[in-house]
């Protein structure tokens, strides 16, 4: 089992897990990717998932969200099965998949209201703060299909920056199409999350140079069936 814990005080020992993976197990294409993937997170902890590719990463990250279903075992979200939390999941936890999932024809500006609209809706202020800090301040109002991949990829990771943004972030891949500036900056606004008392889960190749105290990596490659 692969559970840590950050700096706690007596009485957080009492507080219930952030998000609980219990002996979880997954197919796809009628071929097992792995099995017997169990771990436990509290506010406070980041958990770098690797391993080969194809060994199910972005699949394991998935059943995590809720977006597909285990073969074996179950995720628990605050205390709860994640199957009895369908209408609550936008507000507890925020998915950035690894395609960037802007809408071409929107500009900068309307993707991040439309992406931060799942969690709770934002003022245009907010916004347009948000792409400030990843760097896209004056494109705004540009259409996403005139932008590069690593812009829109920035337009997505906007979403890190609004204010009342779910305390769990599952990450898949974010730092694809990043220059080193912006590697540097979102690992640091990471470490700085969980600082705060949120909680990391992301998927990278990428060995991360920034680690909070409560940090641990899982290679699901050791998990292959």
């Amino acid at each position: 089992m692969h559970e840590f814990y950050g700096p706690k005080d007596a009485e957080s020992d009492a507080v219930c897990p952030v998000l609980d993976a219990v002996a979880l197990g997954c197919e796809r294409d009628q071929r097992r990717l792995f099995t017997g993937v169990t771990f436990r997170l509290h506010a406070g902890d980041m958990l770098r998932i690797h391993g080969p590719n194809g060994s199910g990463k972005s699949s394991l990250l998935r059943l995590l969200c809720g977006l597909a279903q285990p073969v074996a075992g179950h995720v628990e979200l605050f205390g709860q099965a994640l199957t009895h939390q369908r209408g609550a999941l936008a507000s507890r936890l925020l998915w950035i998949g690894h395609a960037a999932g802007v809408k071409a024809l929107l500009t900068a500006e309307e993707n991040l209201a439309w992406l931060g609209a799942l969690h709770a809706r934002g003022a245009t202020a907010a916004i347009g703060q948000a792409l400030a800090v990843v760097g896209l301040r004056g494109l705004e109002d540009t259409p996403c299909y005139a932008l590069s991949a690593g812009q829109q990829r920035r337009i997505a990771l906007a979403r890190l920056y609004l204010p009342r943004a779910p305390a769990l972030w599952l990450l898949d891949e974010p730092f694809t199409a990043l220059d080193t500036a912006g590697t540097t900056q979102l690992e640091a606004h990471l470490a700085m999350h969980c600082g705060r008392g949120g909680t990391v889960v992301l998927s990278t190749h990428h060995e991360l140079t920034r680690r909070v105290q409560a940090y641990a990596d899982l290679d699901l490659g050791q998990y292959a069936t």
